[in-house]
């Protein structure tokens, strides 16, 4: 029988779902990745860079394709005398390889692990997968006498200059690590097994989407035209309505749904027509006019780039704001800060300008009101201005939420899910370049990069701006069609 070899990661998979670890290795094609996968790997590096500059004294160990030479070369350092650090050490004991974060050696010969997470906490799952790491480099020949866990310190304030001491907070963690090694031959022994058998029989549950979303979701979950899933706040009673048999939402027994959303959910979508409150018209006919259509595009960074800004701060570089007339006359203003500086201060400046001094301005999420308030936090002097914006801000996702499904809108009112339902030609699938905000964000950057090539900037910011605008175009339909029961005739 051919004995597969593991990785952490594998391990880590097959302890979330053994299907999930046969998959990755067996038919790995299934896997369906999403651009925030890709987003997740970016921000791990950029992390993983920043730890590194914390020791300025440390040696890279390459060789990402040839192990082998990864194995002698981690060797070969570790038996030279005096202190050193190793970024990326590689060991394997057991059948299973490991490559290590930060591997340090002190002058007597002892070394100290530390693992290096772009999370702003420990989590649980982080003790199983420093305990692999850890057993492994064990097993190998080589005592630990430190186990560490390094997280970012979400309060940390970056001045400047290149400067990132503060930024990691580091955790002892030996004793919950070494409490998990008595369980790790048995971990192994297991998981090879299951890579030699069939493809393992797993029932759908938790672990699809704990501690991760599980890339083969998509295979293993039954295919259905309104799938169980899409009802409003399910949660884990999704998982007894599969056991029951119901994958498609229209199977599902009356007696079996919950809440009074729930219950509006399941009629419409069993009858196949939407419907739209009368509530909407009313609230809708008491904004007034001009009324302001507001979207955001905030970035944010692990490591920051700008000083006077904190890890993870959500940081406001582009917006769309539609300005509509009662005689339905409509005009635009737009923002994108691209010159790679700091983006706060103009776009509060602007779109102070922007928003004007009365009427509604209608958003889709409490989002804008939370970017308007950490503006005016950072610039008191605007903080007058920006808190009467945020005075007039009607979130336009509450009301449609409360008045309006249709079938096709699968359990969600974000605006995405809205729009194809009353405006088809403006569904964001048909814009070319960028249809969501991750994939804005991660234009923003390249936008923003110096090695980036002018025609190439052009191409990014054009598709910035009307990814942007069809935001608060989106708003603007989806308000006429509350209030007027129809898309209304605007004015050119």
């Amino acid at each position: 029988m051919r004995e597969y070899r593991l990785s952490k990661s594998k391990i880590l998979s097959g302890r979330q779902c053994p299907k999930r670890l046969y998959l990755e290795v067996h038919r790995p094609e299934l896997a369906e990745l999403d651009e925030s996968r890709e987003a997740a790997f970016t921000t791990g590096h950029k992390v993983g860079e920043a730890a590194r500059r914390q020791f300025p004294e440390g040696v890279l160990i390459e060789h990402q394709e040839n192990l082998g030479q990864a194995l002698r070369e981690t060797e070969a350092h570790l038996v030279c005398k005096g202190s050193l650090t190793l970024f990326e050490a590689a060991f394997r004991a057991e059948g299973v390889l490991v490559r290590c974060d930060v591997l340090r050696k002190n002058k007597t010969g002892k070394l100290s692990l530390i693992e290096i997470k772009s999370s702003t906490e420990p989590k649980p799952e982080h003790d199983l997968d420093v305990a692999v790491q850890a057993w492994v480099v064990e097993r190998a020949g080589h005592q630990l006498r430190e186990i560490q866990l390094g997280y970012i310190n979400r309060d940390f304030l970056y001045r400047g200059d290149g400067d990132y001491a503060g930024l990691f907070v580091y955790q002892d963690i030996r004793q919950a690590v070494r409490a998990l090694f008595p369980e790790m031959p048995g971990i192994v022994r297991e998981l090879k097994r299951i890579l030699a058998g069939r493809t393992p029989n797993i029932a759908i549950g938790k672990q699809c989407f704990e501690p991760y979303e599980c890339p083969f979701v998509h295979h293993c979950w039954p295919r259905a035209d309104y799938p169980v899933i899409n009802l409003p706040r399910i949660g884990d009673k999704v998982y007894e309505l599969l056991a029951g048999g119901y994958a498609d939402l229209r199977e599902v027994p009356p007696e079996r749904i919950r809440t009074d959303v729930q219950k509006w959910v399941h009629r419409i979508t069993c009858s196949g027509k939407p419907e739209l409150k009368p509530d909407a018209r009313a609230a809708l006919e008491e904004l007034g006019y001009p009324r302001y259509y507001l979207d955001f595009e905030t970035v944010s960074f692990a490591v920051p780039i700008w000083a006077e800004t904190r890890p993870y701060e959500a940081l406001p570089f582009q917006f769309s704001c539609h300005v509509e007339q009662q005689d339905g006359h409509l005009s635009n203003t737009e923002f994108l800060h691209d010159d790679g500086t700091p983006p706060m201060r103009a776009f509060a400046e602007a779109v102070i300008k922007a928003a004007g001094r009365r009427g509604p301005v209608l958003v889709y999420s409490p989002y804008e009101k939370r970017i308007l308030n950490a503006l005016a936090e950072r610039f008191p002097d605007l903080k007058k201005p920006l808190s009467a914006i945020t005075a007039r801000l009607v979130d336009l996702c509450a009301l449609t939420r409360k008045s309006y499904y249709h079938p096709a809108m699968q359990g969600s009112w974000s605006i995405k899910s809205v729009l194809p339902t009353i405006a088809p030609e403006l569904d964001y699938q048909n814009l070319e370049e960028i249809r969501e905000g991750g994939a804005a964000s991660a234009a923003y950057l390249e936008l923003i990069a110096g090695e980036t090539a002018a025609e190439h900037r052009q191409t990014l910011r054009q598709a910035l701006l009307q990814y942007c605008e069809r935001d608060t175009l989106a708003m603007l339909e989806v308000a006429r069609f509350l209030q007027h029961g129809k898309r209304r005739k605007r004015s050119a």
